[in-house]
């Protein structure tokens, strides 16, 4: 179990941890440019990171519980991106700005990678444990899970993969800077070298399987219980090489190869797309005549698309390397937003010119360079309001929820408080406190199932998350990975 601790700075799960730094405390990364005087610039919390993970997990909320009624926030079916497609991806970019943070204030690399590697096992016991089946909260009053199909991966086990990546990274690569090594425009970049040798073979490797391995013809039984295909067998007819369509693309192959079909996600949001279902994008039966793939299992956060995932957070460590090492504010964003700028506008121009189209499913590197982008300009208008302007009232819920993502996380993105609460009901088990308040309070008010829904999520889901951690805030308690 992960260990709640008062203390003033804290380290959460889905940001490995913040800037804070004590002024007795040595820096991991000795060799680099002024780091005394670096650590006494940064003895106070970054709230703009906090409040950027904070916004985060709302937004995971959001999208979650309400995409059900607003498939326009939801994820898209295939290509494309919707307000969905950006959580994973900003998290993996918090993820990495915080890795440079946190491991400068470790004295060796033996206890830096002790604890890092003991953070990733930590890591995949909690993503196995909420997102492998054995939970079915908060609408199923059950639990456990057939061994024969639990499912291996999910969002803790991808950002535990890329944590464990380029922490490891960061930690062999820092004998080979140098001290006093001058800071010219472009030597940042010099500075780290290996992390974009790095990010260069994850893309080659990425590509390459992608592109370059077989996908033969496939069979599968449908296994989900939940389904009325449940039994049936289908095939699929691929024999192809370098498709990105939904079912013969190699990320699929890789996962039904190594992970086996019955352990890979039952829901994808590929059953949503118009070859599907009828109700598209919303979702819904499938139509009788629906290709064989649409019964198929797929896993969003498989091998392959963690692989490329890698690339998200190498560009969150670069932005933690520009805070450590460019000191005024001016330089730091002019950095920052010109990389997010050519990012974005990147991944934009290889979408529509249908050289690599943007897709979540296959993380693909327009997906890569669109959501890198579109997180380096909301962390950087973030930092200008709260940092620099001193604007944080206005972001205090998004703080409040930043400095305890663990227990947000679990309880209310994963569902686990409303199974608790679900667990108790008057005379039929869907007569619960949560189905009332929903129906009476936002739903019936509104005399609108999407605006009621909507309004729920927003003040009863994350304003109620964002309170009660403000309130642990108060007494300076965290949920400590």
């Amino acid at each position: 179990m992960a260990d709640i601790k008062e203390e003033a700075h804290h380290e959460s799960l889905i940001l490995v941890d913040d800037d804070s730094t004590s002024k007795n405390q040595k820096g991991f990364i000795k060799d680099d440019v002024n780091v005394e005087q670096q650590q006494k610039r940064m003895q106070k919390r970054l709230d703009s990171l906090d409040i950027f993970r904070g916004f985060t997990v709302a937004l995971m909320i959001l999208v979650d519980d309400a995409g059900g009624e607003w498939p326009m926030i939801s994820h898209a079916p295939w290509n494309g991106c919707n307000l969905a497609d950006f959580v994973m991806p900003f998290f993996l970019f918090i993820v990495g700005m915080a890795i440079p943070l946190a491991l400068k204030r470790i004295p060796n690399w033996h206890a830096a990678a002790g604890k890092v590697i003991f953070r990733t096992v930590k890591l995949l016991f909690w993503g196995i444990l909420l997102q492998g089946g054995y939970s079915h909260a908060p609408d199923k009053l059950t639990y456990g899970v057939d061994m024969k199909k639990v499912r291996w991966c999910g969002i803790l086990q991808r950002i535990a993969l890329a944590y464990l990546v380029v922490s490891l990274l960061e930690i062999a690569t820092k004998t080979l800077r140098t001290r006093n090594q001058p800071l010219g425009r472009f030597s940042i970049f010099k500075l780290y070298f290996w992390q974009w040798v790095i990010g260069a073979c994850v893309l080659i490797v990425y590509l390459f399987v992608l592109y370059g391995v077989h996908v033969p013809d496939w069979q599968f039984t449908v296994q989900d219980p939940s389904s009325p295909d449940f039994g049936k067998h289908f095939a699929v007819i691929c024999g192809v090489r370098g498709k990105l369509n939904p079912p013969c693309n190699a990320v699929g192959y890789v996962d039904r190869q190594i992970l086996g079909i019955n352990h890979l996600y039952h829901h994808p949001a590929w059953r949503r797309s118009k070859a599907c279902t009828e109700k598209s994008p919303y979702e819904g039966p499938l139509v009788e005549n629906a290709p064989s793939w649409c019964h198929a299992p797929f896993e969003p956060e498989g091998i392959l698309s963690s692989i490329s995932a890698i690339l998200s957070t190498i560009f969150g460590v670069h932005y933690g390397h520009v805070l450590i090492h460019i000191k005024d504010h001016a330089g730091r964003l002019k950095h920052w937003v010109s990389l997010g700028l050519f990012l974005l506008i990147f991944g934009i121009v290889l979408h529509f010119t249908n050289a690599i189209p943007l897709n979540k499913q296959l993380y693909s590197f327009s997906y890569v360079c669109v959501t890198s982008g579109a997180a380096a300009l909301v962390f950087s208008f973030f930092y200008s309001l709260v940092d620099i302007l001193n604007v944080k009232f206005l972001f205090l819920p998004f703080k409040w929820i930043g400095m305890n993502a663990m227990l947000v996380y679990v309880l209310a993105a994963e569902g686990i408080f409303a199974g608790f609460i679900n667990g108790w009901y008057y005379d039929d088990p869907h007569n619960t406190l949560v189905y009332w308040i929903q129906k009476h309070v936002f739903i019936g008010v509104w005399h609108s199932r999407k605006v009621g829904i909507l309004l729920y999520v927003i003040f009863a889901e994350i304003l109620f998350w964002a309170v009660v951690a403000g309130i642990l805030h108060r007494f300076k308690i965290y949920w400590k990975l």
